[in-house]
Order: C-alpha cells, then sequence, then structure tokens
C-alpha cells in the first residue's frame, strides 16, 4: 500500500537530503585539497567550520592564539597560509604581552635596511633561493663537498614513522624548493627517491646499511647511496625529543616493506640501540666520520642533543688536533619532535635548543674551528624569528620538521604514537594515507620552505644584513622580567666578534645575494621593498579573505 498523500512530501524531502548527503559523501571521497575531509566525509567539515568561528568563540572560551603548543595557533596559521601561497600578514597588531613575557626576542631595525635583490638575480622571487654561508665538507677537502643550495632544509623524519605518502610529498617538495632532505634513521626507501637531494642518516640501528649481523657494513651503505642523490651522510648520536635514548618504531607501523628496508620482523615494535656498536669513544667517532668520508667523497656530519658538555669539549680539541672529523654539526634542542618518547625524556632531558647551541659553539671558536665546521640547527626553528637567531647563535643551516609536516597537512593532533594520525602524515595505515596526496601537498611544502627563505630575508635586511647568515648578533636584546634588557652576547655569554666571520667570508656570503633592486614607486611593484613577499601578486590572496564554505587554514 502506498503511504497517505500527506507523508509524501516528508519522504520526498527525506530523499532529497539522502540524496544531497551521498552527493557530499562522494565529493569528499573523490577531491584531494584536505585530507580530513577526504578520510572522514561530511563530519570532516565540522572541524573547518569550528575552526572558521574560532576568533569569535575565543573571545568567550580560554585558548588565545599564542597558548597552544609545541605550536600555537598563529604560528599554525602562519605555516598553513604560506604552504597555500597566500599573504601571511596578521591584523591589529600583536596580542603578545610585550612587557611581561620572560626572554622575549626583539631585533633592533636599521633606520636605513637593504634592499631586497634584483629579479631573477639569488635571493629575488618567486623562489627566493638563499644559498647557505659555507661549503660543506670544503675545509676537510672532501672529495664531494658543496655548498647547499638552502639553508632552510627539510629535518631527519624516519619514513616508517612517517607514511609513504608524507615521505613523497617532502621529497618533491624539497626539489620543488631546491633544499635538502634528510632521511631520518630509518634507512633510504623508494618514497625518498622523487627528486629531492638527500642526506643519508645513519643511526644506531644501521637501517639499510646493516650486515646480517646488525652490524655497520660500509659496503652496503655505499650500495645504498649509489641509488639516490646522497649528497652528505649523517651520523646520529642522539635526539633532542628523546636524548639517551634508541628508536621505537610500534609494531602497527613495521608494514612489510618498512620490515624489508629496515631487516627486522613485520609486525613487531622496531626498537634501536641507545649507543653506536661501531665505535664507543671520541677517537673513535672521529675515525668512523673519516672511513665514510674517504670512502664514500661526501662530506659527513653528526647529529646530537647537548647534554654532558664534556663530550663537546673533547671533540672540538680532538678534532683541532687531529685535523679531521665532522664536516657539519647538527645541533638538535630538546624541543625537537619525535614520533613516540616517553615523557620524562621529552621533557627533561636535553637542552633546549638556544642554551644548547650557545654551549657547544664557542667551544668549537675558541679550537679555531668555527669557520671549518658547518654547524645546522634544529628543534622548533621553522619560523623567520626563531631561524634568525639560530644564525645569530652561530648556526650556518636551519632544519624543519614538524612545520613541514603541517605545511603538507599536519594538524597537531598529536597521535604520531598511535598509528592513527588523521591527516595521512605519521601512519601507515591505507585507509588515513589515502587522503594525502603527495603530489598536491609536494607544493605546499615547497612554498612553505620558499615562504620562510623570503622573511627570513626580509627579517635580516630590515636588520642592516645582506644575508641571514651576516646577521649581527649585536641587533638583538632579550626582554625579560621587570622591563630589564639584556644584550644578546651577554645573556648567551659569547664575546663580541661570535659569530665568527673573517673578511673573507663576508664578502663571499654577500657575494651569494643578488645585487638590490632599483628604487621602486609606490604601488604593486614595491611590494618587496617594502618587505611584504607576495603583495602585489593578484594571483595570491590573503589567508583571511575566504568565502562561505572554505576551510579557514586548509590544514589536513
Amino acid at each position: 500500500m502506498s503511504p497517505p498523500a500527506e507523508r509524501r512530501p516528508g519522504l520526498r524531502v527525506g530523499a532529497l537530503a539522502g540524496a544531497a548527503l551521498a552527493g557530499l559523501v562522494a565529493r569528499d571521497l573523490r577531491q584531494r585539497q584536505h585530507a580530513i575531509i577526504r578520510n572522514f566525509p561530511v563530519v570532516g567539515h565540522f572541524r573547518y567550520w569550528l575552526e572558521a568561528v574560532g576568533p569569535e568563540l575565543r573571545q568567550y572560551i580560554v585558548t588565545s592564539n599564542d597558548e597552544e603548543r609545541p605550536f600555537s595557533r598563529d604560528q599554525r596559521r602562519w605555516v598553513y597560509a604560506s604552504s597555500k601561497r597566500e599573504i601571511n600578514t596578521f591584523g591589529f597588531g600583536t596580542d603578545n604581552e610585550m612587557e611581561v613575557i620572560d626572554s622575549l626576542v626583539v631585533f633592533k631595525h636599521s633606520p636605513f635596511p637593504e634592499l631586497p635583490p634584483a629579479k631573477g638575480s639569488p635571493g629575488a622571487p618567486p623562489d627566493y633561493r638563499l644559498a647557505a654561508g659555507k661549503v660543506l665538507g670544503g675545509a676537510h677537502g672532501r672529495r664531494r663537498a658543496f655548498r647547499p643550495a638552502s639553508l632552510v632544509n627539510v629535518s631527519g623524519m624516519s619514513y616508517g614513522s612517517l607514511s609513504p605518502v608524507a615521505v613523497e610529498a617532502l621529497n618533491r617538495g624539497a626539489a620543488l624548493a631546491g633544499c635538502l632532505h634528510n632521511t631520518g634513521e630509518g634507512g633510504l626507501a623508494p618514497a625518498h627517491q622523487h627528486g629531492g637531494e638527500l642526506i643519508h642518516q645513519i643511526g644506531t640501528g644501521y637501517f639499510g646499511c646493516r650486515d646480517d649481523g646488525g652490524r655497520f657494513s660500509l659496503d652496503r651503505l655505499q650500495e645504498r647511496i649509489a641509488e639516490a642523490p646522497v649528497r652528505a651522510i649523517e651520523i646520529k648520536l642522539s635526539q633532542g625529543a628523546k636524548p639517551g635514548l634508541g628508536g621505537l618504531l610500534p609494531a602497527a607501523k613495521v608494514t612489510p616493506e618498512i620490515a624489508r628496508i629496515r631487516g627486522v620482523p613485520a609486525g613487531r615494535d622496531c626498537a634501536s640501540p641507545a649507543f653506536h656498536s661501531a665505535f664507543g669513544d671520541v677517537d673513535g667517532l672521529i675515525d668512523f666520520v673519516e672511513r665514510i668520508a674517504d670512502a664514500t667523497g661526501l662530506p659527513v656530519g653528526v647529529k646530537s642533543a647537548v647534554g654532558d658538555l664534556g663530550f663537546w669539549e673533547t671533540l672540538a680539541t680532538r678534532m683541532a688536533a687531529t685535523g679531521g672529523g665532522p664536516d657539519f654539526v647538527t645541533v638538535d634542542g630538546g624541543e625537537g619532535g619525535t614520533g613516540a618518547a616517553p615523557l620524562t625524556f621529552s621533557d627533561h632531558v636535553s637542552l633546549p635548543f638556544k642554551v644548547a647551541m650557545s654551549r657547544v659553539y664557542p667551544m668549537f671558536a675558541q679550537a679555531g674551528l668555527a669557520e671549518d665546521v658547518v654547524f645546522i640547527g634544529a628543534g622548533r626553528l621553522g619560523f623567520p624569528d626563531s631561524a634568525l637567531t639560530a644564525l645569530a647563535l652561530g648556526c650556518d643551516m636551519i632544519n624543519v620538521g614538524r612545520e613541514a609536516m603541517l605545511a603538507i597537512g599536519c594538524i597537531q593532533a598529536q597521535r604520531c604514537h598511535t598509528d592513527k594520525c588523521p591527516t595521512g602524515v605519521a601512519t601507515q595505515n591505507r585507509w588515513l594515507m589515502r587522503g594525502l596526496d603527495p603530489e598536491l601537498k609536494s607544493a605546499r611544502a615547497a612554498n612553505y620552505v620558499v615562504g620562510l627563505r623570503s622573511e627570513l630575508q626580509s627579517l635580516a635586511r630590515a636588520c642592516g644584513a645582506r644575508h641571514p647568515a651576516l646577521i649581527d648578533a649585536g641587533r638583538i636584546e632579550v626582554v625579560g622580567a621587570r622591563y630589564s634588557s639584556t644584550p644578546f652576547h651577554d645573556v648567551f655569554g659569547y664575546s663580541a666578534d661570535w659569530p665568527v666571520v673573517s673578511a673573507a667570508r663576508r664578502a663571499e656570503v654577500e657575494g651569494l645575494v643578488g645585487a638590490p633592486a632599483p628604487p621602486q614607486p609606490p604601488g604593486p611593484g614595491a611590494g618587496e621593498q617594502a618587505g611584504f613577499p607576495g603583495a602585489g601578486d593578484p594571483t595570491r590572496r590573503h589567508q583571511d579573505v575566504r568565502g562561505m564554505g572554505e576551510a579557514a587554514s586548509g590544514a589536513g
């Protein structure tokens, strides 16, 4: 029997609603821009709606733009906007309480800022190519020494900890941005071979370069690096987020492919030791570095968190005495990221980056090695202010890890250790991974790196430096409690001539940036000279200008 006539309109409405819902589900599953919506059709839209009305809600709810950790809402918005090539300026002025923030880093601008380079020259748009201030491996005469084309590069995040599509997106992005991509300690995977040049990291598990007994094998290392564009090798001693511990890849993430690459059983926890079996002291480390460098011709460095300062003092002393040792040192701050670690080790073991770098650099400077070693900083440095601060402490290059993850869709869900990352970045779950389109997200990774380079240059020019590597530490003060302010050198105990930059190297670094562009009259063409990268470009819109139904940030 057919339903009563008066019920038929309701059925029609229900049928139309069902059809509309089915259409939305189909659209969500097909679109590739947002992993959250692709992985969670319909309900994923609520995240963006709540994000869109967030500024209004937060007038009545407790969380401010700068309270969330490890990355505040403002920081995440800046990364998301940069990754989409949007104008990433903020309105109404700072919402920080500048007079009550302890350890506030303040850059003292010059009344006569440097002009940006001319269009088409190094450091100019659209790519803002900005080479490192030192040659990697040059001081030790490595056969394959080179100057990194970008002083901003992608940090070591293992294949396994990250999904294959996330690693592929980062590698493709590194190729587009012209920067280096560190493999992490999980070994070299097919996902690393999409055009991006690599730094091959060797951890305590020797994944990808181990013999059948789990010991380091130089022959297998040489086989691996012959398969991909490896430009340097990094020996990982420890990691800022879990110093003194080995690595742990939870069983849920150990897929058959990862097990094959690492040489371990599939579906079981993969733990690597807290120490290297190939050496056990500083002299052994130097010999290990020289052995690899002699065999491969590549620059070889070390990555470590900073704890026992005796190790660093001995390393600098023995390097000065022997003339050998690491070509580069990556200082990983205690605030760095990890896929899984005990809370106590993340919170209380190893020094935070600024303190760590300020303890290590003086030892090499006093040993006369400051210009021979390339210093790389890591640990929440993927923003213009923190990156320039790291350079003022003596860094030559910056590695970005979680910030690059944000650029390809991470929403800071902090589920990396569960294999349930909702955006497909830090998981091996096939359903969740399908939401991340590596081709689309690679462009966002590249845009973020380019955006960071552009603003880093703008900040350096505002402080009177042609190249960020030439920032004068005297241009920085640290504001403290009760209206105190202390010069940067005094806070960190630096000599007035640190970081060390000889006259010859200063001229060399200045030559890495193109000649200044002629002054532009006010108007669309003056955006770069005004210090607003992207301003005047009609193809770029502002991060806060969007239509109804559009994602507020594009995160995920």
